[in-house]
């Protein structure tokens, strides 16, 4: 006898198949109990494909069929977050834990002898998403972006198998907004390393880059191979539901079906949290995907409501980052490389050396005061570290290696890039490229100008804006705008598709808003924030424009 004879209608069974595979789904990944062999869910997954075949009318985009299967994606929509995805204010030693802690007493007028309870939770370096459930179900999935607006991901998002696609039980709202990190295993950077390695493709810089990369995919196929993970922090926008404390929703969610940290802790007082801190940071180490930190929060919600937060970050809670990993490689050279605004950056390169999980071999120097300030030469021994786990940077030189064959680094008078005469500002430690048709300045700021973030021109790398400037077609960002698919086609690896893509992107991009033209163009001091501060206020670029600094100073957020 059949199983779908056991069932009056294939309806039945594709719903008996369905909830059988949601539960698994939850015994694996939330309570990591499995309870059939892998070999059975393949079966209940094929079984379920199949009967959804011979009735196409019954597939639901919840399905667990459905987590591959739409066509590749030709470029991705633009979504807005209904509540702002913050950032965290970061801290690096416990006594700051302990000044944040003073900070929430004093704002919610408590005695500094009260304990406050947090809840701290490992913070994962991966990538932040928003998910959004109507009616138990997921209908849109989206990336962090700028906090205010990211990229519609939703298929990808669905290759997740960590991630439901319809809530378990029945208590859930109408509509919820649910925050969590996607990120890969150190075990699955390896793999996917040593695959594009093998197909002769760049290897990721490291497994934050990776889950980025893969969840950015077209084609969801591809992701589906990544073998993502992801796990639930928040929420987000909600109705019909309130929640007393972060504790009581961490716990919600994984009666939900999201996977949750295991290693939150309740902790009663900030002498609580900095144990925890304490505890975790030689522990990193062991822990399946890289972690750079311990995120801190305020337990109660209501409390967290009165704090409130500034412009990007809540006041009720704070990144606690942990020391970067240390590594001891050679200095082979320096080198200077001309930013796009002209300042001059000297640039380490080693001897290869692995730093927390990521080979690395160069590293800044910052300016010419830190080469002096830290007497690093040609030849030493020195001591590196990843600055916040992401850039790599020179710590020390090992002076006790010194052969007496090192040699000190000269600053250049003249620009690498163009020869024009380099000047460095009195009461600044840049110095700059007076050159203002310098060619690494002019390539720099245009990929700055077609940046996500700015304006967001797809099609145009580092390759095409370096032989679009050497061969003259581009000389500042305004001359993007007068490229045809002709003038394009010349360039390697330019075939038409791809040419008329570029262009059709390039005309897009004359809608973006105000505020990321202002921040495209790359004027000094003004980052994505700021921008959006002038665009608020004067409309138009022609009013910024026309605006004398008096006025400019006077816009709140800006100052002299």
């Amino acid at each position: 006898m059949s199983e779908l004879s056991l069932f009056a209608t294939p309806e039945e069974r594709i719903a008996a198949l369905r909830a059988q595979i949601h539960h698994h789904n939850y015994c694996y990944y939330v309570l990591d109990s499995p309870e059939v062999s892998d070999a059975e869910y393949d079966r209940l997954l094929s079984e379920l494909a199949a009967l959804e075949a011979a009735n196409p009318h019954l597939i639901t985009p919840d399905s667990p069929t459905q987590r591959v299967g739409a066509p590749p994606a030709e470029a991705f929509q633009s979504y807005q977050h209904r509540v702002p995805m913050l950032s965290l204010a970061n801290c690096f030693s416990h006594e700051e834990l302990r000044a944040f802690d003073a900070r929430v007493k004093r704002m919610l007028d408590r005695p500094a002898t009260e304990a406050i309870e947090y809840v701290a939770e490992l913070k994962i370096d991966g990538l932040g998403v928003s998910l959004t459930y109507e009616e138990g179900v997921l209908v849109a999935g989206a990336t962090r972006g700028d906090g205010t607006t990211g990229e519609l991901v939703t298929q990808n998002l669905k290759t997740v198998r960590a991630l439901p696609l319809r809530l378990q039980g029945t208590d859930w709202p109408p509509r919820i907004e649910v925050r969590g990190e996607v990120f890969i295993t150190h075990e699955e950077f390896r793999r996917i390393n040593a695959e594009r390695e093998a197909n002769g493709e760049p290897a990721f810089a490291n497994p934050r880059n990776a889950a980025a990369g893969s969840l950015r995919q077209l084609d969801s196929a591809v992701t589906a191979g990544r073998r993502l993970q992801f796990l639930a922090y928040g929420i987000g926008y909600r109705e019909g539901i309130q929640f007393d404390t972060h504790f009581d929703l961490l716990a919600t969610l994984r009666r939900w079906g999201f996977p949750t940290s295991g290693d939150s802790c309740l902790c009663r007082g900030i002498d609580a949290v900095v144990a925890y801190c304490a505890e975790w940071e030689p522990r990193r180490a062991m822990v399946p995907h890289d972690i750079d930190g311990v995120v801190v929060k305020v337990n109660a919600l209501a409390l967290q409501e009165a704090l409130g937060q500034v412009s990007r970050s809540p006041r009720w809670a704070i990144a606690f980052k942990f020391q970067p990993t240390q590594a001891t490689t050679v200095v082979r050279d320096i080198l200077v490389q001309v930013g796009r605004t002209g300042a001059l950056t000297p640039v380490a390169v080693m001897e290869p050396v692995e730093v927390g999980g990521v080979t690395v071999s160069r590293a800044t120097l910052h300016n010419e005061d830190e080469i002096r300030r830290k007497d690093v030469r040609i030849g030493d021994t020195v001591v590196i570290q990843r600055a916040g786990d992401v850039i790599p940077e020179v710590v020390t030189v090992v002076t006790s290696k010194r052969t007496g064959a090192e040699k000190p680094f000269v600053f250049p008078e003249r620009c690498p890039a163009c020869g024009e005469p380099v000047e460095r500002p009195e009461g600044e430690a840049v110095a700059r490229c007076v050159g203002v048709a310098c060619p690494a300045q002019v390539k720099r700021r245009i990929a700055h100008f077609v940046a996500r973030g700015a304006m967001d021109i797809e099609g145009i790398g580092p390759a095409q804006i370096e032989q679009l400037v050497e061969k003259g077609l581009v000389q500042d960002a305004a001359d993007l705008y007068s490229l045809t698919v002709e003038q394009l086609l010349p360039l390697e690896r330019m075939g038409k598709t791809l040419a008329e893509k570029i262009v059709r992107h390039i005309d897009a991009s004359r809608g973006a808003p105000l505020a990321r033209l202002i921040f495209a163009l790359g004027i000094r001091h003004v980052g994505e924030h700021v921008a959006e501060l002038l665009a608020n206020h004067f409309g138009s670029l022609a009013a910024l424009e026309a605006a004398p600094a008096e006025e400019i100073q006077q816009v709140p957020g800006i100052g002299p």
